[in-house]
């Protein structure tokens, strides 16, 4: 299993952010990011790996959650959305899951390019980052955060924040195995986090197939350091 080192695949998404400075969006820009938005609910809904990753930028588009840790290039997004639960159990009368009218994005720009963020109700938004290319606008990450998150005081800053603090270590992919289809099932990429009762919690998992659970603690904004960290060996069969 091929081991990721967290802080180069945040320092890699940063650059391409800051690469965008300046960015000046028009109103077409504005219905081409719409659009993209859309795209990705109806490839996400109907299983589409390789049109679910197309719509990231190829160099470093990235997807972040605190569940799913950083998912980067073009192999992990396809596997991402094949570990989804309604693509591992299709619906059993052949049609794909409909994607709905994707939700509207709201769209801004600052001294790094265009962002927009996507409101799911009270359950959770995406707080995105586009690039323009020659193939159209892409996302240059996307990253989504609950409710319970969202009131921790995380955002998409602070996921990546909190992934850095594992930068020295051999952070693994985690896969587990699907009870009720048989496979095994991609879970996560880097540092998953855990909030629990307003506590920021993570786990590391590690290329031995042990991980470390921490408990992190923001010191400033932005700014974050482990509180607790404890190993948790493999398992021997």
């Amino acid at each position: 299993m091929k081991a990721i080192v967290a802080c180069s695949v945040a320092a890699l998404a940063m650059s391409a952010a800051v690469a965008q400075a300046e960015t000046s969006v028009s109103a077409e820009d504005k219905a081409q990011i719409q659009e993209l938005v859309s795209r990705y609910a109806v490839a996400l809904a109907g299983c589409d790996t390789a049109g679910f990753a197309n719509l990231f930028d190829a160099a470093s588009g990235y997807f972040a959650s605190g569940f799913r840790g950083v998912v980067a290039g073009h192999d992990r997004l396809v596997a991402l959305v094949e570990s989804e639960r309604h693509c591992l159990a299709p619906n059993p009368n052949g049609a794909p899951r409909p994607g709905g009218n994707a939700p509207t994005v709201t769209i801004e720009t600052d001294a790094n390019g265009a962002f927009g963020t996507v409101k799911l109700g009270d359950i959770a938004e995406y707080q995105d980052r586009y690039v323009r290319t020659a193939d159209g606008w892409k996302f240059a990450s996307r990253s989504v955060l609950t409710s319970a998150e969202l009131a921790a005081g995380l955002d998409a800053k602070q996921l990546l924040a909190i992934q850095a603090l594992s930068h020295d270590l051999q952070v693994a992919d985690h896969y587990d195995s699907d009870k009720d289809t048989g496979t095994t099932r991609f879970l996560s990429s880097g540092v998953v986090i855990l909030v629990k009762d307003g506590v920021v919690g993570g786990r590391v998992y590690l290329a031995d197939g042990g991980h470390y659970a921490d408990v992190y603690e923001q010191t400033a904004p932005g700014q974050w350091r482990i509180q607790s960290r404890e190993l948790v060996p493999a398992a021997k069969n």
